[in-house]
Protein backbone atom coordinates (compact mmCIF):
# COMPACT_ATOMS: atom_id res chain seq x y z
CA UNK A 1 0.00 0.00 0.00
CA UNK A 2 1.56 3.43 -1.12
CA UNK A 3 1.86 5.86 2.04
CA UNK A 4 -0.12 8.63 2.17
CA UNK A 5 0.76 11.76 2.46
CA UNK A 6 -2.55 14.01 2.84
CA UNK A 7 -0.53 15.92 6.14
CA UNK A 8 1.93 17.44 4.18
CA UNK A 9 1.62 20.82 4.96
CA UNK A 10 -1.02 20.84 7.35
CA UNK A 11 -0.54 21.98 11.22
CA UNK A 12 -2.53 19.76 14.11
CA UNK A 13 -3.40 20.25 17.49
CA UNK A 14 -4.25 17.00 19.29
CA UNK A 15 -4.97 16.77 22.72
CA UNK A 16 -4.91 13.75 25.23
CA UNK A 17 -1.59 12.95 23.12
CA UNK A 18 0.16 11.10 25.28
CA UNK A 19 -1.43 8.30 25.25
CA UNK A 20 -4.33 5.71 23.83
CA UNK A 21 -6.44 7.22 20.95
CA UNK A 22 -5.18 10.40 20.88
CA UNK A 23 -1.26 9.12 20.74
CA UNK A 24 -2.32 7.11 18.32
CA UNK A 25 -3.39 10.13 15.74
CA UNK A 26 -0.70 12.46 16.58
CA UNK A 27 1.82 9.40 14.79
CA UNK A 28 -0.99 9.12 12.04
CA UNK A 29 -0.83 12.35 11.62
CA UNK A 30 3.00 13.05 11.71
CA UNK A 31 3.20 9.07 9.32
CA UNK A 32 1.53 11.48 6.86
CA UNK A 33 3.60 13.89 6.51
CA UNK A 34 1.93 16.55 9.04
CA UNK A 35 3.23 19.14 11.24
CA UNK A 36 1.83 18.06 15.10
CA UNK A 37 1.48 19.67 18.46
CA UNK A 38 0.57 17.03 21.22
CA UNK A 39 -0.80 18.24 24.39
CA UNK A 40 -1.48 16.37 27.26
CA UNK A 41 -1.41 17.10 31.23
CA UNK A 42 0.75 13.78 31.71
CA UNK A 43 4.52 15.24 30.62
CA UNK A 44 5.51 11.67 30.59
CA UNK A 45 2.52 10.74 28.49
CA UNK A 46 4.12 13.33 25.79
CA UNK A 47 7.46 11.90 26.31
CA UNK A 48 6.11 8.66 25.59
CA UNK A 49 4.94 9.86 21.86
CA UNK A 50 7.84 11.30 21.20
CA UNK A 51 9.99 8.41 22.05
CA UNK A 52 7.22 6.37 19.75
CA UNK A 53 7.46 9.31 17.00
CA UNK A 54 10.83 8.63 16.23
CA UNK A 55 12.17 9.66 12.72
CA UNK A 56 9.38 12.01 12.53
CA UNK A 57 9.52 13.28 16.08
CA UNK A 58 11.27 16.43 14.09
CA UNK A 59 8.05 17.54 13.20
CA UNK A 60 6.50 17.41 16.72
CA UNK A 61 5.89 19.86 19.60
CA UNK A 62 4.44 18.62 23.06
CA UNK A 63 2.62 20.80 25.22
CA UNK A 64 1.64 20.39 28.99
CA UNK A 65 -1.87 21.50 28.77
CA UNK A 66 -4.96 20.65 31.30
CA UNK A 67 -8.24 20.99 28.77
CA UNK A 68 -10.30 21.62 32.36
CA UNK A 69 -8.39 24.80 33.13
CA UNK A 70 -9.34 28.18 31.30
CA UNK A 71 -5.59 29.32 31.79
CA UNK A 72 -4.47 26.52 30.58
CA UNK A 73 -5.94 25.69 27.85
CA UNK A 74 -5.56 29.62 26.73
CA UNK A 75 -1.55 29.63 27.36
CA UNK A 76 -1.53 26.40 25.24
CA UNK A 77 -3.58 27.26 22.44
CA UNK A 78 -1.83 30.18 22.08
CA UNK A 79 1.78 28.38 22.21
CA UNK A 80 0.73 25.92 19.81
CA UNK A 81 -0.51 28.49 16.81
CA UNK A 82 2.95 29.90 17.51
CA UNK A 83 5.06 26.77 17.22
CA UNK A 84 3.29 25.84 14.13
CA UNK A 85 2.73 29.26 12.71
CA UNK A 86 -0.94 28.78 12.36
CA UNK A 87 -3.92 25.81 12.27
CA UNK A 88 -5.47 23.80 10.58
CA UNK A 89 -7.05 21.01 12.34
CA UNK A 90 -8.05 20.12 16.28
CA UNK A 91 -8.80 17.09 17.75
CA UNK A 92 -10.04 17.07 20.94
CA UNK A 93 -9.55 13.57 22.20
CA UNK A 94 -8.18 14.34 25.89
CA UNK A 95 -11.32 13.22 28.68
CA UNK A 96 -11.81 10.98 31.22
CA UNK A 97 -14.02 8.30 32.22
CA UNK A 98 -15.40 7.79 36.04
CA UNK A 99 -17.83 4.87 36.21
CA UNK A 100 -19.99 4.28 39.99
CA UNK A 101 -23.64 3.60 40.53
CA UNK A 102 -25.68 7.28 40.17
CA UNK A 103 -27.16 7.13 43.48
CA UNK A 104 -23.51 6.47 44.55
CA UNK A 105 -22.04 9.16 42.21
CA UNK A 106 -20.64 12.57 44.34
CA UNK A 107 -21.70 16.02 42.49
CA UNK A 108 -17.66 16.93 42.06
CA UNK A 109 -17.36 13.22 40.23
CA UNK A 110 -19.80 13.98 38.24
CA UNK A 111 -19.24 17.64 37.53
CA UNK A 112 -15.37 17.02 37.18
CA UNK A 113 -16.54 14.10 34.38
CA UNK A 114 -18.35 17.50 32.79
CA UNK A 115 -15.41 19.78 33.27
CA UNK A 116 -12.95 17.63 31.49
CA UNK A 117 -15.09 15.85 28.54
CA UNK A 118 -17.07 18.67 28.11
CA UNK A 119 -16.06 22.15 28.82
CA UNK A 120 -12.30 21.39 28.23
CA UNK A 121 -13.71 20.76 24.47
CA UNK A 122 -15.45 24.02 24.52
CA UNK A 123 -12.83 25.57 25.76
CA UNK A 124 -9.90 24.17 23.33
CA UNK A 125 -12.24 25.12 20.25
CA UNK A 126 -12.91 28.87 21.52
CA UNK A 127 -9.39 29.37 21.87
CA UNK A 128 -8.29 27.77 18.31
CA UNK A 129 -11.17 29.10 16.20
CA UNK A 130 -9.32 32.55 15.77
CA UNK A 131 -6.29 30.39 13.93
CA UNK A 132 -8.73 27.92 12.24
CA UNK A 133 -10.65 30.58 10.94
CA UNK A 134 -7.10 31.14 9.27
CA UNK A 135 -6.13 28.20 8.46
CA UNK A 136 -6.35 26.19 5.35
CA UNK A 137 -9.47 23.62 4.52
CA UNK A 138 -9.86 24.19 8.91
CA UNK A 139 -11.33 20.85 10.38
CA UNK A 140 -12.04 20.22 13.68
CA UNK A 141 -12.79 16.37 14.88
CA UNK A 142 -14.22 16.06 18.27
CA UNK A 143 -14.31 12.89 20.55
CA UNK A 144 -17.82 11.78 21.75
CA UNK A 145 -18.27 7.89 22.40
CA UNK A 146 -20.95 5.28 21.43
CA UNK A 147 -22.35 5.97 24.77
CA UNK A 148 -23.96 8.85 23.50
CA UNK A 149 -26.56 7.15 21.80
CA UNK A 150 -26.76 3.69 23.50
CA UNK A 151 -26.89 2.69 26.85
CA UNK A 152 -23.85 2.03 28.94
CA UNK A 153 -24.72 0.91 32.71
CA UNK A 154 -22.99 3.10 35.56
CA UNK A 155 -21.73 5.85 32.94
CA UNK A 156 -23.97 8.67 33.36
CA UNK A 157 -21.35 11.69 33.55
CA UNK A 158 -19.38 10.01 30.82
CA UNK A 159 -22.66 9.48 28.93
CA UNK A 160 -23.98 13.20 29.75
CA UNK A 161 -20.60 14.64 28.54
CA UNK A 162 -20.31 12.82 25.09
CA UNK A 163 -23.72 13.42 24.42
CA UNK A 164 -23.18 17.36 24.77
CA UNK A 165 -20.02 17.14 22.82
CA UNK A 166 -22.42 15.70 19.43
CA UNK A 167 -25.10 18.34 20.21
CA UNK A 168 -22.26 20.78 20.28
CA UNK A 169 -20.20 19.42 17.18
CA UNK A 170 -24.01 19.93 14.66
CA UNK A 171 -24.55 23.40 16.18
CA UNK A 172 -20.78 24.41 15.39
CA UNK A 173 -20.78 22.97 12.06
CA UNK A 174 -23.80 24.83 11.25
CA UNK A 175 -22.62 27.97 12.58
CA UNK A 176 -19.21 27.50 10.64
CA UNK A 177 -20.18 26.42 7.57
CA UNK A 178 -20.09 29.27 5.12
CA UNK A 179 -17.21 30.37 7.40
CA UNK A 180 -15.23 27.15 5.67
CA UNK A 181 -14.30 25.39 9.10
CA UNK A 182 -15.74 21.45 9.55
CA UNK A 183 -16.66 20.24 12.60
CA UNK A 184 -17.10 16.51 12.93
CA UNK A 185 -17.57 13.54 15.67
CA UNK A 186 -16.19 10.48 16.17
CA UNK A 187 -18.21 7.60 18.27
CA UNK A 188 -15.77 5.18 19.75
CA UNK A 189 -17.05 1.61 21.11
CA UNK A 190 -14.95 -1.42 22.09
CA UNK A 191 -11.59 0.04 21.56
CA UNK A 192 -8.89 -0.95 23.44
CA UNK A 193 -6.80 2.17 25.12
CA UNK A 194 -5.85 4.20 28.02
CA UNK A 195 -9.23 5.45 28.96
CA UNK A 196 -11.06 1.65 28.45
CA UNK A 197 -8.41 -0.34 30.41
CA UNK A 198 -6.98 2.30 33.16
CA UNK A 199 -3.60 2.10 31.85
CA UNK A 200 -3.11 5.66 30.34
CA UNK A 201 -0.47 7.58 31.05
CA UNK A 202 -3.02 10.64 30.86
CA UNK A 203 -4.67 11.81 34.27
CA UNK A 204 -7.54 13.00 31.60
CA UNK A 205 -7.00 9.36 30.63
CA UNK A 206 -8.27 7.51 34.02
CA UNK A 207 -9.81 3.98 32.96
CA UNK A 208 -13.66 3.10 33.99
CA UNK A 209 -13.40 1.87 37.38
CA UNK A 210 -16.67 -0.32 37.19
CA UNK A 211 -18.28 -0.95 40.73
CA UNK A 212 -17.10 -4.01 42.55
CA UNK A 213 -20.64 -5.48 42.32
CA UNK A 214 -21.02 -4.75 38.93
CA UNK A 215 -23.86 -6.71 37.12
CA UNK A 216 -21.93 -8.31 33.99
CA UNK A 217 -25.66 -8.89 32.26
CA UNK A 218 -25.64 -5.36 31.24
CA UNK A 219 -23.21 -5.64 29.15
CA UNK A 220 -24.25 -8.15 27.19
CA UNK A 221 -25.11 -6.16 24.16
CA UNK A 222 -21.55 -4.45 24.26
CA UNK A 223 -19.28 -6.73 22.76
CA UNK A 224 -17.83 -5.69 19.12
CA UNK A 225 -19.39 -8.02 16.13
CA UNK A 226 -16.65 -8.31 13.95
CA UNK A 227 -12.75 -9.63 15.18
CA UNK A 228 -12.13 -11.22 18.28
CA UNK A 229 -12.40 -8.73 20.77
CA UNK A 230 -11.95 -4.46 21.47
CA UNK A 231 -9.65 -3.12 18.35
CA UNK A 232 -6.72 -1.11 18.90
CA UNK A 233 -6.24 2.71 19.11
CA UNK A 234 -4.65 3.33 15.50
CA UNK A 235 -8.44 2.01 14.13
CA UNK A 236 -9.96 4.86 15.26
CA UNK A 237 -6.87 7.28 14.60
CA UNK A 238 -7.24 6.46 10.63
CA UNK A 239 -10.92 7.35 10.51
CA UNK A 240 -10.16 10.93 12.68
CA UNK A 241 -6.88 11.12 10.12
CA UNK A 242 -9.46 10.69 7.35
CA UNK A 243 -12.30 13.51 8.50
CA UNK A 244 -9.79 15.72 9.01
CA UNK A 245 -8.10 15.34 5.29
CA UNK A 246 -9.11 16.67 2.29
CA UNK A 247 -10.27 12.65 1.69
CA UNK A 248 -12.92 14.66 4.12
CA UNK A 249 -13.35 17.99 2.29
CA UNK A 250 -17.55 17.22 2.30
CA UNK A 251 -18.17 15.71 5.82
CA UNK A 252 -19.21 18.55 7.94
CA UNK A 253 -22.01 18.19 10.95
CA UNK A 254 -21.97 14.37 11.59
CA UNK A 255 -20.86 11.79 13.84
CA UNK A 256 -19.08 8.58 12.66
CA UNK A 257 -19.84 5.40 14.83
CA UNK A 258 -16.12 2.96 14.57
CA UNK A 259 -16.96 0.07 17.35
CA UNK A 260 -16.79 -2.99 14.99
CA UNK A 261 -20.46 -3.34 15.06
CA UNK A 262 -21.19 -3.44 18.45
CA UNK A 263 -24.60 -1.38 17.94
CA UNK A 264 -26.21 -2.39 14.74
Amino acid sequence: MNQLTRYEGRRALITGGGSGIGQATVLRMLAEGGRVVAADISEDGLKDTVAKAGDTADRLTTLVVNIADEASVRAGVAAAVEALGGLDVLVNAAGILRSSHTHETSLDSFEQVIRVNLTGTFLMIREALPALLEGDDAAVVNFSSTSAMFAHPYMAAYAASKGGIQSMTHALASEYAKQGVRFTAVQPGSISSGMTDGSGASKQSTGPGLPEDTDWSLFGKLAPALGQGFAGPETVAGVVAMLASEDGKFITGTEVRIDGGTHF
